[in-house]
Formats: C-alpha cells, sequence, structure tokens
C-alpha cells in the first residue's frame, strides 16, 4: 500500500456513524438536543455553583471544573459529528485531526482525574470528618485541579507528537465519527510499536490508577458506613456519594467495556457506541444526576428560579 507521510498528505475522512440515509436526519435532531442539553446543562450547574454561596465547597468546585470539562468534552467531536451528517462533508484537515486527537485525549484524561478527586473529597468527608476542613483546603482544591490540568496535558501531548511523526499509508479513511487514536494508527504504514506502549502505560497512568484509587476511597467509605450505628447516618453518606457513583459507573463503565474487554467483542460498530457512551450521553447526564439526586443543587437552582421570577414580574 502506498505510503504518505504528513507533508503530503492533507486530510482524512470520517465515515461517521452507521446510521441509514433516511434516518440520518432524525438521529440529527436527536443528537444535536443531546449536545445542546449538554452544554445548557452544564453551563447552568456552573451558574448555580457560582452565585450560591452555600455551594463553595470543595465538592462542588470539582463538580464546577468537571462541568466545564463535559462541555469542552463533548464540543471536541459532537459538532463534527453533526456537520457531517447534515453536509456530508466527511473529510478533516490533517492538522484538524491531530488537534481533535490532542483534545479528546485531554479532556478525556481531565475527566478521569477530576472523578477520582471528588471520590476522595467523599472519602475524606466521610472517613475524617473533624480533619475535612484541613485537609480539604482550598490551597489542596486547586492543586489537585492544577495537577489534573498538567498531567492531562502532558498525557496528550505525548500521544499527539508520537502520533504525528508517523507516516500513514493511501488509504486515509477512519471508520469513526472523530479520529479516535487507535484507529488512526490502524492507518500507519510506519512502526507503531511506541505508541502502543505510551498507550498501555499512559492507560495506565490516566485510566486504571485513577478507577483503583476511586475502588480503595469508596472501600473505605463501606467500611466507615457499617460501622455507623444508625440508619439516618448510613441514608446521609449514600446522599452524598450516589451522584458521584452514578457518575462513576457510566464513564468508567464504557472506557472498560471499549478498552479493556477482549477485542472479540468490539466490533466497529460496538466500539462507536461504547464511544458515544462517553463522549455524549455521561456528559449530558452528569447535569441530570447531580440536580436530581442532590438536595443542595436543587435548593440552588429553586433559588435561582425564584430571583429569576422575582425580577421579571
Amino acid at each position: 500500500m502506498r505510503r504518505e507521510n504528513q507533508s503530503s498528505m492533507s486530510q482524512f475522512l470520517l465515515l461517521g456513524l452507521p446510521i441509514p440515509q433516511g434516518q440520518k436526519g432524525l438521529f440529527f435532531t436527536l443528537f444535536l438536543g443531546m449536545y445542546l442539553t449538554t452544554v445548557l446543562g452544564n453551563l447552568l450547574i456552573i451558574l448555580l455553583i457560582r452565585l450560591d454561596s452555600h455551594l463553595h465547597t470543595p465538592m462542588y468546585f470539582f463538580l464546577s471544573h468537571l462541568s466545564f470539562t463535559d462541555v469542552c468534552f463533548s464540543s471536541v467531536t459532537v459538532p463534527k459529528m453533526l456537520t457531517n451528517m447534515q453536509t456530508q462533508h466527511l473529510s478533516i484537515p490533517y492538522e484538524g485531526c491531530i488537534s481533535q486527537t490532542y483534545f479528546f485525549i485531554l479532556f478525556a484524561d481531565l475527566d478521569s482525574f477530576l472523578i477520582t478527586s471528588m471520590a476522595y473529597d467523599r472519602y475524606v468527608a466521610i472517613c475524617h470528618p473533624l480533619q475535612y476542613t484541613t485537609i480539604m483546603s482550598q490551597n489542596v482544591c486547586v492543586m489537585l485541579v492544577a495537577g489534573s490540568w498538567v498531567i492531562a496535558s502532558a498525557c496528550a501531548l505525548l500521544h499527539t507528537l508520537l502520533l504525528a511523526r508517523l507516516s500513514f499509508c493511501a488509504d486515509h479513511t477512519v471508520p469513526h465519527f472523530f479520529c479516535d487514536l487507535a484507529a488512526l494508527l490502524k492507518l500507519s504504514c510506519s512502526d507503531t510499536s511506541l505508541n502502543q506502549l505510551v498507550i498501555f502505560t499512559a492507560g495506565l497512568t490516566a485510566i486504571m490508577l485513577p478507577f483503583l484509587c476511586i475502588l480503595v476511597s469508596y472501600g473505605h467509605i463501606g467500611a466507615t458506613i457499617l460501622r455507623v450505628p444508625s440508619s439516618k447516618g448510613i441514608r446521609k453518606a449514600l446522599s452524598t456519594c450516589g451522584s458521584h457513583l452514578s457518575v462513576v459507573t457510566l464513564y468508567y463503565g464504557a472506557i472498560i467495556g471499549l478498552y479493556f474487554l477482549p477485542s472479540s467483542n468490539n466490533s466497529k460498530d460496538n466500539n462507536i457506541i461504547a464511544s458515544l457512551m462517553y463522549t455524549v450521553v455521561t456528559p449530558m447526564l452528569n447535569p441530570f444526576i447531580y440536580s436530581l439526586r442532590n438536595k443542595d443543587m436543587k435548593g440552588a437552582l429553586r433559588k435561582f428560579l425564584h430571583k429569576k421570577t422575582y425580577y421579571s414580574s
């Protein structure tokens, strides 16, 4: 197969979602509604946390950053996917594809680190309540978020630089709705063993290690809950952790199903569905999970709507 390097290649072709031609209008409307829900819902969470002083706590500090990350995460892939569905313009410039890969990895890793920070916050709040304000100080929260950005940026940059050095075969067709790193490596005519090694190492650092930290945190939380004699204490602990556990299940469940299950079960369509779960569905559901299951968020929303009604009347 003919080889082309990055200097002679100008674009890739994204095949997009395996949708019959006659149903593309329906799916375009569906995914457009999901994307708008993701953006507006997460921006509403950021606004409520900003306006309500009762939500100026470490948990909601992390939640506001998670909401911002979810908006960016969906915006990396969904607008281009919608454009392709509507215009049938499937090409994406080489530079645009490399940039999309960088930002996709950046915000995927950042999501993982922020979810882990929220699990650590819940662990400290339930297992060490008397030391909570000391351990989860403002400086510690800022350092956790800043560290998440630095590590996620470094991982994304490393993957992107290694990808940019590869030569690609004449077939530039990507069987996905975005420039997925694994799909791009399959199109390369170069030796990708170093890329695969970095994917494995970075996957352990950015996905599996945070996931193990979350499991350990909730293991300690579960042990603490079992030592609480009153059912009121159990209900309170579950109410503070239920929303976060829902997000953890959705996010890591899709990623583990996509990248860590046997490859024989991962057909092209299954890969696309799993990718949709953690790039489109999970960011959209987060506002509902944190608002419908969270008493503080529902109270902040009621106050916000009351103020809006008061000033408009």
